[in-house]
């Protein structure tokens, strides 16, 4: 038989990935307005928004093959089917990336000034930005180029704007003295869910604060105390609630002396009966729990760290860094008699997820989003089933997040962003009340709207001068799913069905989206969030660059081709919350493609030029019988697993069908078959198996397809499946 003379070669992925790829975008298909054939059923996915600094690392090649395959398989079904790519600009990292290189030509951002600087970034942009959009077609990904946004495409930063505006007149939005978490790396501000945490080796000192003694792990945040708290409910300190007590502190002002400052008592439940001696030192500049103290019981704030993270105000320590501060303090108290004992302890530091360096409470005047309605409707989209979180597990610390979340501290202390639409009145100093209270003040010499005002509406006179603030780059991205969209995108694509990300990014992005969605759009902006598993070292830890233990998609493709890659991922995704990567299964891959690429062509060779796929089961013979049955039970358990997410289980399926029904069993018994059924048999199904494997190696099985005789489409990826 003309099949069997046929010598088994490898498939070239070199060769034909690109030009599969070239195939695909000429044909237009990725755009939805060019699909041959359309259900009127709409399947749209956003693609999470990659930083303009990012490469493509495991994570995004995991989120881009499953995507990949939903996506290819809903078109082939016929839906109206959309991929929205994008990227983000990335507010800290690219203005880090930027500044690094200004050091290297020995000038700074504010030696540019602003408009110059940004040009710089936008050169940088033009230049890097978009890499790794050529890098997620690498791996096959077969999103509507012609639909890429970018968060700060003019339409887009509209959108901004006009939330921010919208806010404000709502009352959510509010500008106002508080303490924060500060970066003093990255020297802005940032939000709860920017913060990181890490182990470290610390010193609990236990000091002396008159009648009592207070275990603290910042010495030198004692110039800024300004009461001491207890339990309510604590029945060692209940007598002194609502007293003053007298301490002996070291003097700011000569080395070698003490001095006598009177402190408040007050009672608050944030003051733990376990830690310590049960009773704290509250100091509200530095750190957010004692600000909130401060809050309840109308304290003052000293701020005795600057922005720097050094000191200040406090004497001949000004000018220290907080460290070295630490160490000096620290060596007077005990030289005065006023540290009763150390321990050392594992605490939790804060840190900033962008930079790693540690977070240093600091009181500043930001802008805050009031959360407590916009959670409220999030939360209930999610009771109600409006958004539903695969898998379930995930539901829970969603759930706890929205349930207790604080207000959203959106301005950024950067240049390269959204700039806030906040205009102040330079003729007209701010107005303050203080009565107490770091917030118990009022400004009334800025206005909120897109445009600037043709005349100040405070004092009549001035050019009204922009803020330099921008925003938080998660306040421009909860806009997403429709921001910057055209009018007949909106309605023919909103709400999407599914959104595919990663579970560290739940609460900074998917909850932000659907309360967007749910302001701005009355509903929901997906039905589904699929929150994909988190791809590990093979001995189960964290892939690190620094460390030498990341792995390089991009590499894999090089070594192995995309399909093999996109199999290997794919195939160790099994519904578990993390994935601990075995390159073996990359190689299985690129066995499984030679397989098919083998497999095609000694079918090929054995049915000729004019196959027919009209099996007359009548003629049919038992392991004729068998393989189809095998094959239907095989497509409906692909479409049952792609239902509810179950990528590795589908892509399991199909290896086994593929590999032993069909090969080891079929293959190798027609050979010894030589019918007219047992042909039409063989083609039948090796169309019916490409159809069926294009969203999960799109390449090898484009590249089949385009050589067979009698095809039912130009092209694999619109044929029906």
């Amino acid at each position: 038989m003309e099949g069997e003379k046929i010598e088994k070669k490898p498939y070239d992925a070199k060769e034909a990935e690109p030009r599969m790829y070239a195939l695909w975008e000429e044909s237009g298909f990725f755009n939805p307005d060019n699909l041959p054939k359309k259900s009127g059923k709409p399947f749209a996915v956003f693609l999470p928004l990659p930083n303009i600094t990012g490469n493509l690392h495991m994570g995004h090649a995991l989120n881009a093959a499953v995507t990949d395959i939903l996506i290819r398989y809903h078109r082939m079904k016929g839906f109206d089917t959309v991929w929205f790519p994008g990227t983000d600009h990335a507010g800290i990292a690219a203005q880090n990336v930027v500044e690094k290189e200004l050091k290297k030509e020995d000038t700074t951002r504010h030696k540019l000034g602003r408009e110059a600087f940004m040009a710089r970034v936008w050169e940088w942009k033009q230049k890097y930005g978009d890499i790794i959009m050529g890098q997620f077609k690498t791996m096959g990904a077969s999103f509507d180029i012609s639909r890429t946004r970018f968060t700060l495409d003019p339409a887009y930063a509209e959108a901004v704007a006009d939330a921010f505006v919208h806010y404000h007149k709502q009352d959510l939005l509010y500008r106002a003295y508080r303490t924060i978490n500060w970066c003093t790396r990255c020297a802005t501000g940032i939000s709860d869910l920017e913060v990181d945490y890490k182990e470290e080796e610390g010193v609990l000192y236990y000091l002396k604060y008159g009648p009592f003694t207070v275990a603290t792990s910042r010495p030198e945040t004692k110039f800024g105390d300004t009461a001491l708290a207890v339990n309510p409910a604590d029945e060692r300190y209940k007598k002194y609630i609502g007293t003053e007590v007298e301490i002996t502190t070291l003097d700011t002002a000569e080395e070698g002396k003490t001095v006598t400052v009177r402190l408040p008592v007050v009672g608050d439940e944030a003051a733990d009966m376990v830690f310590g001696t049960g009773i704290i030192k509250v100091t509200p500049a530095h750190d957010i729990a004692d600000f909130e103290i401060g809050e309840r019981h109308k304290l003052p704030m000293l701020q005795v760290i600057d922005a720097r993270g050094k000191m200040m105000n406090a004497g001949r320590f000004d000018g220290l860094k907080a460290s070295e501060a630490r160490e000096k303090v620290v060596a007077e108290l005990r030289t005065a008699g006023l540290v009763e004992r150390e321990e050392k302890y594992t605490r939790n530091l804060a840190v900033c997820s962008r930079c790693s360096t540690a977070i240093e409470p600091l009181p500043s005047r930001q802008w805050f989003l009031k959360m407590e309605r916009l959670a409220k409707a999030t939360l209930g989209a999610l009771e109600k089933g409006e958004t539903n979180i695969v898998p379930q597990n995930f539901a829970a610390p969603y759930k706890a997040w929205l349930e207790n979340t604080r207000d959203w501290c959106v301005s950024r202390q950067l240049w390269w962003g959204h700039r806030l639409p906040v205009w102040f009145c330079k003729g007209n100093p701010v107005e303050q009340r203080v009565f107490g209270s770091a917030t118990d003040w009022v400004e009334r010499n800025y206005v909120v709207v897109k445009e600037k005002p043709e005349i100040c509406p405070i004092c009549r006179q001035c050019s009204m001068e922009q803020t330099e603030d921008v925003c938080d780059t998660w306040f421009s991205s909860a806009l997403w799913p429709f921001a910057g969209l055209s009018h007949g995108d909106i309605k023919r694509f909103y709400p999407s069905q599914v959104l595919i990300t990663a579970r560290d990014i739940i609460n900074l992005w998917v909850g932000r989206m659907v309360f967007s969605g749910l302001e701005f759009m009355k509903g929901v902006p997906f039905k589904d969030v699929f929150i994909h598993g988190t791809v590990l070292t093979k001995d189960g830890k964290r892939m690190s660059k620094s460390l030498g233990t990341g792995i390089d998609p991009l590499t894999l493709v090089e070594k192995y081709g995309a399909d093999a890659t996109r199999f290997g991922i794919v195939w160790q995704a099994m519904g578990t919350q993390d994935i601990r990567f075995d390159e073996a299964a990359v190689v299985a891959g690129r066995k499984f493609a030679n397989k098919i690429y083998n497999a095609a062509r000694f079918v090929m060779g054995r049915v000729g030029t004019a196959p027919s796929v009209q099996i007359d089961m009548s003629k049919a013979s038992a392991a004729d019988v068998l393989v189809l049955g095998r094959a239907d039970e095989t497509k409906k358990a692909v479409e049952a697993h792609l239902t509810v997410y179950e990528f590795g289980q589908a892509l399991h399926a199909l290896y086994d069908f593929f590999w032993h029904d069909y090969c080891d069993v079929y293959i190798e018994e027609a050979k010894n078959s030589p019918s007219s059924e047992t042909d039409a048999v063989l083609y039948a199904l090796l169309i019916g198996s490409l159809k069926l494997l294009h969203p999960f190696m799109p390449f090898v099985t484009e590249s089949v397809w385009q050589e067979l005789p009698n095809k039912e489409k130009s092209l694999l990826m619109v044929a029906e499946w």
